[in-house]
Formats: C-alpha cells, structure tokens, sequence
C-alpha cells in the first residue's frame, strides 16, 4: 500500500523538488500500456518509476547507461510452487531473477498439505530478503482428495479465510473441478469467502469441456493453466477464463498454445504466462517466463504481445496493475534491460530500484536462513518397509489377471486409464519389464496409518532398480517406481532416512540419493549445489534405462489423484474423474 508521504515524494521528486535514486538512460522503452516502443529515460526514487517522459530532465544521483537497449518490465510468473524446484525461496533467487522474473505468484500447497498454517508461515519468513517478489495464492486443496489420500495437515474454510487476510495473498489456489461438479460445500465456502473480499479464484480445469466447464465456471474460477491443446483453451477464454500457458519440466504447453493463439488470431490480453513445476537446472538453461517469451515470438507471436503476456496482463488479472506489470509512472521499478526484445536474456534486473543481477548472475547472494527444526522432520514411517509391502496381491494364485494401468503421455503430466492382461504368480501380480509396467507405490510417510498403495505404471522404461521421492502431489506421502520390491523397498527407506528426498537404487545398493529437509520437499542448500546433486540422480536414473528429461518430476505427479485419468494414493487407486478409489484388479 501507498502512504500519503510516498506518494507526495514521489510528486515533488517529480516537479525537481527531490533527487532521483536512479536514472536509467538511452533506453528504447517497452510501454506495455500503449504497445509503443520509444527510446526514453526512466528515473526512480524510493522503488518507484517517477517519469519516463523523453523530455524530463531531473537529477539522480545514480546514472546507468542503458546503451539504447530494450527496457521491458520485470517478468511475471502467474502460477508456481516453489517446492518443486526443490530449492527454498531464497536459493531460487540466483535462478530465476538473472532470467528477468521479478514477481511470482506462488501456490504454496505443497507445503500446507505437509505442515498446515505454520508451514504457510515458515515459507514467508523469508520474504523480506528476497531480491523479487513473492505473492502467494492461498491453498484450496488441503487435502486435495478428502477420504481418497492422507495428508499432514488440514487447511478449512476458516483457516483459508484468515491467511486471505495476508496482505501477500491475491488469490485463492487452484481449484480442482470435483471440489464444484460435486457440490462440496466446504470449498464453495472457500470460493464465496475469496469473491467477498474481491480477490481471485485460481482453476484447475484439467480435461474438463462442455456443460462441466460452464458449471465449473459458473462458481466464480477465474483462470485455468492446464489447457493442453488450442481447442481447451478456447472454450476456457469462451467462458470468461483467462489462461495461464504453462511451460514447465513435464508439462510443456507453450508451442501448442501459441501456434494456437496465432493461427486463430486469438485476443492475446486473457492470456498470461506460468511455470506451475519447473525444475532448476532447466530453468538456468532454457530460461524461466523469458523463455515463454523467446519461444512464442520464434513461433511468430508479435514481440509486443509477448511481453504483454508476460507482465501487465498479469498485473491486470491479479489486480495490481497499479503497482507492478509495467514501466509507467508510481509503479514499482521493476526492470530488465535486453539487447533483444526478441530473445529475452536479461543484461540487467531491476527489482523496486536496485540494480539486483547483471549478465546472468545475482549480484548478491541471498542466503537460506534457518528453518525452524520441526519443519526439518516431517517423515516417519509407521510401519518397517520391506519388499513385502509392495505385494500386488490378485485373487487367482497362478495365470493372468486383468488391472487398471498407469500410461503415461510424454511430456505432460495427464495419463490414459488402461486396461492390461498380467502375470499371476503365487497370488502375486507381476512387472513386465519388456512392456515397460512397473510397479507403482504410495507410502504414507506422516506416522498416521502405515499405508502403502499400490499399482502399475508404463511410461518410465527402466530396465532395473528403482526410484523414490517424497514429493508426491499433493498428499506428499513417499512415491516409488521400480521393476523390483527389494530396490522399492531399500529406495524408500533410505528417503525416509534423509528425513526426505529423492533416491536411486539398484541391485541391493544405494546409487545416489539428495536430502531435502524442508518439509521433506526443499533443500537447504545453494542452488548451484542441488542442480549438481540432481544431475547426478537423472543420469543414475537414465543409466536404469528411463528416457525421460525429468524423471523425478514424472514421478512427483505420476499419482496426483485430481489430474485425469488414473492416480495413486495410499489408500490405492483413484478414478479421477469419478473422485473415488477402485480396485486394482479389473472386473471379469
């Protein structure tokens, strides 16, 4: 919020009453506001764009020499969690800032489902050190599927009532259609207690067409980031949705949507961009929103358009336009400058004034805090863990059986529910290796019950061992894929040891595993460090035999039970769509 003095100070600095922080000169200046690009100076003070008339001749006691680069506001990312970078807020930093993302709107649900309010609170103590901003869009999905998975906390409709209350909170979280098309009123209570204090509702409209999403649009969602195709995100723009275009490790939607957005001549202003789950490694690589940029205009998206997606339509939808989204006077000075407008590599990052990262890297590092020791031990195993825990039991002894399989669809994270005849061996169903079915796991790991769920899986083409993860969306019980009990087992033990984190087994050995101490979900260390430590456990996991880029973010959403068609919890098998378990086993 604006006070009274900032905004006389910003008026009189204005009028040459006060000297300037910063003046950014020789820029040619993206005015994502008027769809201009002019060349211009920016003059701040007290992290606020004063003017940027070209005639304006005010002092500052700082100069940089823009030398007639592009000025473009600081990117928005409109949907991600933090937890699936596996780094903390504050190691995410040296990432993604160098790639010109200043703003990003955070569903911390991973979090709450293992730690509640006070995981919510932990997260935040980190706000204040960060060089961009964190905007949080509060979780609606603590649990995610009541009574079809267990979890480590519960966050009610009063509980989300009073963190929307946070003058962080712009939103209420992703939204999944069950909560609607099935009239639970719990999470009506939740969108009616959002639309009152008018603040956003975020979708989750995964598969949903039709009179369903009419319905599912009727309560009040304000938004969607799991369009997959043009068709779905048309009938979402139809019913007054905006759409989030996601590029992310395992759900990669830009080239599809935008070839969309062109060849339809879509209205470009309902459209933002997001990351949802994007690993850190990848992010340094390829780019972060800067990346959803560069790409839709080498599909042939008009440059303007692009960074209109990127920036101000954001700011719009989450009705802070009047602070952020854009390099016009009272905003907050977030700016990158770029030789390119084209290709989005950041030379300089702005964030509120302050020159925060030059060429690629963060200027200062901004250094994990401790977090409190009760976050750091989130994993207990109620029951021993043995091979014997992953016994897929039939009810023939010997032969085949039918059961209801995983398949995987590469690149995203939807699967197809399918039916597969199996091997029966002593009451046992077994992996096909040759076919690529493996075994698929849930262990509950909060000390409640002791389940384990148990299925199948095709898609991660492991030839041996096993992989494990305790993040397993959005219950965040242990997951774990392998052709073998015995590896399944020593896998999921030895991330329970960590007190959460990822590991790679084989032959009755440990390859290589990562702590991740943070809710069982982040790690406490540099960025650079979890990359290395990652690119370790992906080329043990590709030497098993598994193609994929991001095996461990496969496998974290492999088993969500609100994404269609199948998914996995401890408690078994869920038909997403229906919202309810089934066996195993198909009927005869």
């Amino acid at each position: 919020m604006r006070t009274f003095e900032e905004i006389k100070n910003t008026i009189e600095t204005g009028l040459g009453m006060h000297v300037c922080d910063l003046k950014i000169e020789n820029v040619k200046l993206v005015n994502v506001f008027s769809g201009e690009v002019y060349p211009t100076n920016i003059y701040i003070k007290n992290k606020r764009i004063v003017s940027i008339d070209p005639s304006a001749d005010l002092e500052a006691k700082k100069v940089l020499d823009g030398n007639g680069q592009y000025a473009l506001p600081g990117l928005i990312d409109a949907h991600m969690h933090f937890e699936s970078t596996m780094l903390s807020p504050e190691a995410l930093a040296s990432v993604v800032v160098p790639q010109g993302t200043t703003t990003m709107c955070a569903d911390l649900m991973e979090i709450a489902n293992v730690a509640g309010e006070e995981g919510l609170r932990a997260m935040l103590q980190s706000m204040n050190r960060l060089p961009y901003r964190m905007l949080i869009e509060v979780s609606s999905r603590v649990p995610t599927a009541p009574g079809l998975e267990t979890t480590g906390a519960v966050l009610g409709a009063e509980e989300v009532a009073n963190i929307m209350e946070w003058e962080e909170s712009v939103s209420l979280g992703e939204l999944d259609p069950s909560k609607i098309l099935f009239v639970k009123d719990e999470y009506i209570k939740k969108v009616a207690d959002t639309l009152a204090k008018r603040k956003l509702v975020n979708g989750h409209a995964i598969g949903r067409l039709g009179q369903e999403l009419n319905v599912y649009a009727s309560s009040g969602i304000s938004d969607d980031h799991e369009c997959v195709n043009t068709n779905e995100m048309i009938e979402r723009l139809k019913v007054g949705m905006k759409v989030f275009i996601r590029e992310g490790s395992s759900e990669r939607n830009v080239d599809e949507l935008i070839q969309g957005v062109i060849e339809h001549e879509l209205d470009t202003s309902n459209l933002m961009f997001c990351t949802d789950d994007k690993h850190a490694r990848e992010i340094q690589v390829e780019g972060h929103i800067n990346y959803n940029v560069s790409r839709a205009v080498e599909l042939g998206l008009d440059p303007m358009k692009a960074i209109q997606i990127a920036t101000v339509n954001s700011a719009k939808h989450f009705r802070m336009e009047d602070e952020i989204g854009s390099i016009t006077p009272g905003r907050l000075a977030d700016i990158i400058l770029v030789e390119d407008w084209r290709e989005v590599k950041p030379t300089v990052v702005i964030f509120e004034g302050n020159v925060v990262a030059e060429n690629g890297n963060l200027l200062e590092e901004c250094k994990v805090e401790e977090y409190p020791d009760w976050l750091k031990h989130t994993v207990t195993l109620k029951n021993p863990i043995t091979a014997e825990s992953f016994a897929a039991l039939s009810k023939k002894q010997d032969g085949s059986t039918k059961i209801h399989l995983i398949d995987m669809i590469p690149r995203q994270i939807i699967n197809h529910h399918m039916l597969e005849e199996m091997q029966v061996k002593n009451g046992k169903i077994q992996v096909n290796i040759e076919k690529d079915i493996l075994k698929l796991a849930v262990v509950e790991r909060y000390g409640k019950n002791g389940n384990v769920g148990v299925g199948f899986v095709r898609g991660f083409e492991l030839k041996k061992g096993a992989l494990a993860y305790s993040m397993s969306h959005d219950h965040h019980n242990i997951v774990v894929v392998g052709t073998n009990d015995e590896d399944m087992a020593l896998a999921v033990n030895e991330v329970a040891r960590l007190n959460g984190g990822l590991s790679v087994t084989c032959g009755g050995k440990i390859l290589n595993s990562m702590e991740l101490p943070i809710g069982g979900l982040m790690s406490e260390k540099p960025a650079e460090e979890v990359m290395a430590q990652l690119d370790i456990l992906n080329a043990d996991a590709k030497a098993l035999g598994c193609g994929m880029d991001a095996p461990f973010m496969s496998l974290s959403f492999i088993s969500l039970p609100t994404v269609p068609d199948l998914g996995l919890t401890d408690l078994g098998l869920v038909d997403v769509l229906e919202h309810k378990l089934i066996p195993l086993e198909a009927e005869e």
